[in-house]
């Protein structure tokens, strides 16, 4: 069974959007023998790219799971793949897939280099843990640069980018790769789909270069152990692949190196010797340590190895909904072992749950398991009530696995039905829509009464409202975009708040004294500070007035936004013999809070985006004056190349909507930006008064 582990991968493939990832894929699903002819985006044939907005769009919106078997070094080896968006509104595809995948194959575009969707990708992998390996795609295009890519890798990302492999040419000469563990130089055969590669010489202008860093990656391993080390000084010639790559290896799982290679995923080359390196270089689930959990009983933590015999232990990283199975729970096996029609103990919600069904998946296709073993990605239907980041186990032995954190959503949108009678079906739309997605709400206004969705992106939540349409058959009414403002308190003061409530017989009293402001540095979410001395106030009142503060940071003061951090210090209070009761010192919690954050200062925040702009030289003044004309501030801007000039800026998302098409008719469409976001900032007064005088209809002072 460890040796069914051993040969086990679970990778993710991330980048920037357009380096290339489905494309690669499915060349691996082409080359692995999974499919017979090979599916592409720009057609909307991508096996990975299954949903229609992706094949009429051309890009990635969801993460898709895949199954393929790879034979490296005489061994069979099951690679589990999951192919993620790179747009930044969909990020939350990422963070998820990264979150229970062992390994991961970071793919950069040659001409594009590191773009801020690669660093983002690149920062959860540091999060998570993830050893990764480099692919830099698209060699054949018109700028590509193998060695300005490898500088980015490692001034932009902070990492020890090691090439294992140097390009054959690049740009419309780019044919093939030199292998630098074997020192050998290979070519792809255009007429069989780069199924066929042939070994060729080194040409004489890369000898020098392929010596040389061949060279400093044999040092680099033979620092990996000190019998090497003695071999590398003795006799450099005995060291063999094996031990080279056995180093690499080493280092990679570490997460000390990022090896890097090399080919063009479209045209055919590198993406078998992309496969070889997974299976040497990526780390099987027996090759990391146990998965850290807590035992929900004692709070105690403990582990669970890879093992098919230990008890059973998994994560559910994402929720969707198939038209034909229902509602599907993808999860990660870390322990155990499970078969279709067992029960299972969900340790989040603390109930059973059967699980009829399990299905590999293949995109949006499913293939029926009887059981499945640690190690494991897989779906399951039948279930009731499991949601994202769940941990399901052994009842007798529960544990619960460390769950995931997701972006607010920065944008948002009010819907309504065209007719009444899709009321009820909109809801129930919605309620399914955000059970998938966790950085996708909906509320509805208390004062207008409105429906509002709220996502990452303008681009977002148009995917949404087209799912709406397409698979739930709901007409809707859209409003425009509006901004997902956050409220906040900016100073800190001392209130009093007395509740009474007299109605002829039993009545209400609640009073007391609390200290509100802004949470300490990092705190997210209420910080309450029970400071309450001499029983003052009942201790089963407490949590009370907890729930009280709770309730309304939903809905701040100032326009209904949600606070996103407050502290409150409860100091003193009374009660009355007969009519003090939990409820009173509750809604005296809630009223004390709408007297105490005008006090305060509350204020609206607005979410700032980090924009990077590639633009022609030429027009590099019209693009930073209109940045600064939407009250950004720009970072910095650095050549690309001779003729790409790079803009960083920090831009509030209000002035952002409609911007790729202001950037186009500037730049006569030969600029492209993208953005993600960046922190919540305080509105400036101005602007502020402006925002409430739009929401509220009045100017606020």
């Amino acid at each position: 069974m460890s040796d069914k582990l051993k040969h086990t991968r679970n990778i993710g493939i991330m980048a920037h959007i357009d380096a290339g990832k489905t494309t690669t894929t499915e060349r691996i699903l082409y080359y692995s023998g999974i499919n017979y002819k090979i599916g592409e985006v720009h057609e909307g044939t991508a096996t990975m790219d299954w949903m229609v907005q992706e094949q009429e769009r051309g890009i990635t919106i969801t993460s898709a799971a895949t199954t393929v078997f790879w034979d490296y070094n005489s061994q069979k080896y099951k690679i589990n793949i999951i192919d993620t968006p790179g747009h930044v509104d969909f990020t939350v595809e990422v963070e998820r897939s990264l979150r229970v995948l062992d390994g991961a194959v970071a793919i950069f575009c040659a001409v594009g280099g590191v773009q801020p969707q690669s660093e983002t990708v690149w920062r959860q992998a540091d999060r998570y843990g993830v050893p990764r390996i480099s692919f830099i795609n698209k060699m054949d295009r018109t700028g590509a640069d193998f060695f300005s890519v490898l500088n980015q890798i490692s001034d932009k990302l902070g990492a020890n980018p090691v090439p294992v492999q140097l390009p054959l040419g690049q740009e419309e000469f780019f044919t093939g790769i030199v292998d630098l563990i074997s020192g050998r130089a290979y070519q792809w055969d255009e007429a069989s789909l780069g199924m066929q590669f042939s070994e060729v010489p080194i040409p004489d202008d890369m000898v020098e270069m392929v010596a040389e860093y061949r060279r400093k990656l044999i040092e680099g391993a033979a620092e990996e152990s000190e019998d090497m080390l003695e071999k590398y000084l003795t006799e450099p010639d005995s060291i063999s692949i094996d031990e080279i790559i056995s180093a690499v290896r080493k280092a990679t799982l570490e997460m000390r190196i990022t090896p890097v290679l090399c080919g063009s995923s479209l045209r055919n080359k590198g993406v078998q010797m992309l496969l070889d390196a997974v299976a040497q270089y990526l780390p099987s689930p027996i090759d990391l340590p146990p998965v850290a959990c807590i035992n929900p009983a004692t709070g105690i933590e403990e582990v669970r190895p890879a093992d098919p015999n230990a008890p059973f232990a998994a994560l559910a990283f994402k929720i969707a909904t198939d038209p034909f199975v229902g509602r599907l729970a993808f999860f990660r096996v870390y322990s155990g072992s499970f078969s279709a029609g067992s029960v299972v103990f969900n340790a989040s919600t603390g109930k059973r749950e059967r699980i009829s069904r399990l299905m590999q998946m293949h995109a949006n296709k499913q293939n029926p398991l009887d059981k499945i073993e640690a190690g494991d990605i897989c779906a399951a239907a039948g279930f009731k009530m499991i949601r994202t980041g769940d941990t399901l186990c052994d009842e007798k032995f529960q544990v619960l696995l460390e769950s995931m954190t997701f972006p607010e959503p920065v944008i948002s949108v009010a819907v309504e039905p065209k007719t009444q009678e899709d009321l009820e079906k909109l809801s129930l739309s919605l309620a399914k829509l955000t059970e998938e997605d966790p950085t996708f709400n909906m509320r509805v206004d208390a004062e207008t009464g409105q429906t509002v969705i709220s996502g990452m992106g303008e681009l977002h939540l148009e995917i949404i409202i087209d799912r709406i349409r397409r698979e739930f058959n709901v007409e809707c009414n859209v409003g425009n975009p509006q901004v997902a403002y956050k409220e906040a308190l900016t100073k800190t003061v001392i209130h009093r708040e007395v509740y009474k409530k007299q109605t002829g017989g039993k009545g209400r009293f609640a009073d007391i004294l609390f200290e509100i402001g802004p949470a300490d540095d990092g705190v997210n979410g209420l910080q309450f500070i029970n400071d309450i001395k001499g029983g003052t106030i009942p201790k089963e009142y407490i949590p009370s007035i907890e729930k009280g503060f709770q309730s309304v940071m939903v809905n701040g003061i100032l326009a209904g936004f949600r606070i996103n951090s407050m502290k409150v210090r409860l100091l003193d209070g009374s009660t009355h013999p007969v009519d003090s009761d939990a409820l009173a010192f509750e809604i005296a919690a809630t009223y004390g809070f709408r007297e105490a954050a005008v006090k305060a200062g509350a204020t609206l925040m607005e979410p700032i985006m980090k924009l990077e702009v590639e633009t022609p030289e030429e027009s590099i003044g019209e693009v930073t004056g209109d940045i600064n004309r939407r009250r950004g501030q720009l970072q910095k801007i650095e050549a690309r190349n001779q003729r790409i000039q790079v803009i960083d800026a920090s831009v509030p998302m209000s002035e952002l909507f409609g911007y790729v098409t202001t950037l186009r008719s500037l730049t006569s469409g030969r600029a492209t930006s993208s953005m993600q976001f960046s922190h919540y900032e305080i509105l400036p007064d101005d602007i502020q008064r402006q925002v409430l005088y739009k929401l509220r209809g009045y100017y606020v002072s």
